[in-house]
């Protein structure tokens, strides 16, 4: 049995459907504070992110021990009317179902939500996908990466002398999957009032578009198009990364009046923060080039440490550019075990992301990695009357 569930979601079931990031991210989400995921996989593959990622020690994926944690895993072919009629009998006892397959999939086979909430109509369905559940381009493939293009994130990332690039992670997709658990949660808190569930219909490109600050807009009002600026805001000064003797890169931002005059003051030259071209926000702006050239200069000078313990002790707020090893031997990541230790059962213990946010009173767990495929089969389909004959029939017929 798996360890008792704890946190805010403690008993709020949720079966999980569909595969990679959108939907399982959602469902990993919720597991971390506490819901009872269960997960349902073609019994023959799995969810493919089994596979994904660039390191398998020992053909095990990293990526699914942090996705699917706190999860349980059940095999069913959603493909069989078999496997769409045990579904329909775990959804009906849940609270959440989440599906990211392409819309009208669900309906095809038997498990669109007007078919679920005759037997459940407090369920509430959170449905991902690329361009949402209506609209001309519903049936159209949507992936992650075409929700950032068509959502205005891609065009403002990169370098200007180069085509639009992209974020290092499948951003897309995890925004996705963020603003479909806040759905379900306000449609779960909605549902203490009126009794009924209700669909979250979270769209990839709309997902990214809602983080896109005053893009819209800027166009609509001004004429203003945002372009790519690099490591840099146009005219926000000084705001950069810059080099160290010691080879790192340093974030620093002052582009506060008062924050700058700090900054002047840690570079030895103070009057800075009383010249005309550098004393106010517009002046720093018009001649960012000029000003960042003269900040890399002064750090040029000194090593990363030495430079951040120098701008810590004026308040100037800055900060390294951290990969993996900075993060194991940050002091910060340690006081609040943003990186936690989790007992894999085929590669011991493993570093992963701890559960965010933080709640004081009923915070959130891992309580195992991502599991084996089918691992709670049986343990989850007992719960609605199958026993462990009619289980080996199952399996035999690839049902389960």
């Amino acid at each position: 049995m798996p360890p008792a569930q704890q946190g805010p979601l403690a008993g709020v079931r949720v079966v999980e459907m569909g595969q990679l990031l959108a939907g399982p991210f959602c469902g990993q989400l919720l597991g971390d504070l506490g819901a009872d995921v269960v997960k349902i996989e073609d019994p023959a593959r799995g969810d493919p992110l089994r596979q994904w990622g660039r390191q398998l020690p020992e053909g095990v994926s990293l990526w699914w021990s942090v996705v699917g944690r706190n999860k349980r895993s059940v095999t069913l072919n959603l493909r069989d009317p078999e496997g769409q009629e045990l579904a329909k009998r775990l959804i009906a006892q849940a609270d959440v179902v989440i599906e990211n397959f392409r819309p009208g999939t669900m309906e095809r086979w038997g498990l669109g939500f007007e078919e679920l909430r005759r037997e459940n109509p407090r369920l509430v369905m959170v449905r991902v996908s690329g361009f949402g559940q209506d609209g001309p381009y519903a049936q159209r493939a949507g992936y992650g990466a075409i929700g950032e293009a068509m959502g205005g994130l891609r065009y403002v990332v990169g370098d200007p002398s180069t085509p639009p690039s992209r974020v290092g992670i499948s951003i897309g997709d995890t925004l996705a999957a963020m603003f479909a658990a806040i759905g379900a949660l306000a449609a779960l808190q909605e549902r203490q009032s009126s009794g009924q569930g209700q669909v979250v219909d979270s769209a990839i490109y709309e997902a990214v578009l809602g983080v896109m600050e005053s893009l819209v807009p800027e166009w609509q009002v001004t004429g203003y198009q945002r372009e790519r600026t690099g490591a840099v805001l146009p005219n926000v000064a000084p705001s950069n990364v810059y080099p160290t003797q010691d080879g790192q890169w340093l974030l620093i931002a002052a582009n506060q009046d008062t924050v700058f005059a700090r900054l002047a003051k840690a570079m030895d030259s103070p009057g800075l923060a009383d010249d005309p071209r550098y004393a106010t926000h517009g002046a720093r702006g018009e001649r960012q080039q000029e000003l960042d050239d003269l900040i890399a200069g002064f750090t040029s000078g000194l090593d990363a440490d030495e430079l951040e313990k120098l701008l810590q002790e004026h308040g100037v707020p800055s900060g390294k550019i951290f990969r993996p090893a900075d993060m194991f031997t940050d002091p910060q990541f340690a006081a609040r075990k943003s990186i936690t230790e989790v007992d894999h059962p085929t590669l011991g213990p493993v570093s992963m992301q701890n559960v965010f946010p933080r709640l004081s009173r009923t915070g959130g767990s891992i309580r195992w990695p991502g599991p084996e495929l089918g691992a709670h089969t049986a343990e989850v389909l007992a719960g609605i009357g199958v026993d462990e004959a009619a289980l080996q029939e199952l399996r035999a017929r690839g049902v389960a």
